[in-house]
């Protein structure tokens, strides 16, 4: 076992504050992320538990983030480097989606709906459960994979024998703001920043709006993931008001994520199921209407809270102000 291998060891059960150069965190997230994807391989080839995929995903993406987040200090096999774990959780991603999906429909909507509409709706249900086979074995295939099989050795082989460049040894709160400035600065640039709603008075506005700007507003929604997870690897080497700013990324990622569902089932009933749902379910799409309604001004909220120069500028300064 290597010199670097027993020192995390010993400092994994201590307290993060202790580890102190690139490398140790680098090994900590990498290890963490990695044992809960193994943890939870076998309930999701099962399709055991929703939440198992849940987890698996979540702690792929998390990994890929890790490597990303450390790469100045991580010499990570081929196999082992970002893409490749992202293609995977973009697999485990279109199973999840469709779980979010069914149960969104099935806890907000399925009680609303008159006589005359549940019909229609057991169609819907009925073609999700289809596309969710489709999902699964790809899934399973994908697990059982030898691309995916490279991934877990690589990961096991590293964390085995860690290689780290020469920035690895540096002390990490000597580079921490570089290595989040970049990142934020990307994401308070993003256009969907800038998108404008002065003429919106109804939910119908909201709808027409979306219709335009929608796959911007994902991409922010994307972006502030990403974000999120970087700045999630380092809250123990913040303030409290880091995790502030932490805090309100994720409720923004849940407000826009929300909105993506109510675009994700209204194009579903009218592309994959060829029906007029403004015709067939007016009770459902005006639900749905609504909803993006409320949570258009949930956005609007968080949108002029960082457009406001101050609060950029707060968040920039705390970046550059990591516990000493």
């Amino acid at each position: 076992m290597s010199e670097d291998r027993r020192i995390i060891d010993v400092t994994e059960s201590a307290d993060k504050l202790e580890l102190k150069k690139v490398q140790d965190w680098g090994y900590l997230a990498i290890k963490k992320h990695f044992s809960k994807i193994l943890k939870n391989e076998d309930n999701v080839i099962k399709d055991r538990d929703p939440e198992s995929l849940h987890q698996m995903r979540v702690g792929m993406r998390r990994l890929r983030s890790a490597a990303i987040g450390f790469a100045v200090g991580l010499k990570l096999p081929r196999d082992a480097q970002p893409q490749k774990v992202g293609k995977v959780a973009r697999i485990l991603g279109k199973l999840r989606d469709i779980d979010v999906l069914q149960a969104s429909l099935n806890s907000k909507y399925k009680d609303i709906l008159p006589d005359e509409e549940q019909k229609l709706f057991q169609q819907v249900l009925d073609e999700l459960r289809s596309q969710r086979k489709a999902a699964l074995k790809e899934v399973r295939s994908a697990l059982k994979g030898k691309e995916y099989k490279k991934i877990k050795q690589a990961y096991q082989q590293w964390l085995e024998e860690p290689k780290y460049t020469q920035l690895g040894s540096v002390n990490i709160l000597e580079i921490l703001p570089d290595l989040l400035l970049p990142i934020i600065s990307e994401l308070l640039l993003h256009p969907a920043w800038w998108i404008q709603g002065e003429n919106i008075s109804n939910s119908q506005d909201v709808a027409d709006l979306l219709a335009q700007k929608g796959e911007t507003i994902h991409d922010l929604r994307k972006q502030i993931k990403r974000s999120r997870y970087q700045m999630e690897l380092f809250t123990d080497l913040y303030s409290d008001n880091y995790q502030n700013y932490v805090t309100d990324l994720k409720e923004i990622q849940d407000i826009l994520g929300e909105i993506q569902d109510c675009f994700v089932l209204d194009e579903f009933l009218e592309t994959v199921l060829d029906i007029d749902s403004h015709q067939q379910m007016p009770t459902l799409l005006a639900q749905l209407q609504e909803n993006r309604g409320q949570l258009w001004q949930d956005w609007a909220q968080y949108q002029q809270k960082y457009l406001n120069p101050e609060t950029r500028k707060a968040l920039h300064l705390e970046l550059l102000s990591p516990k000493l």
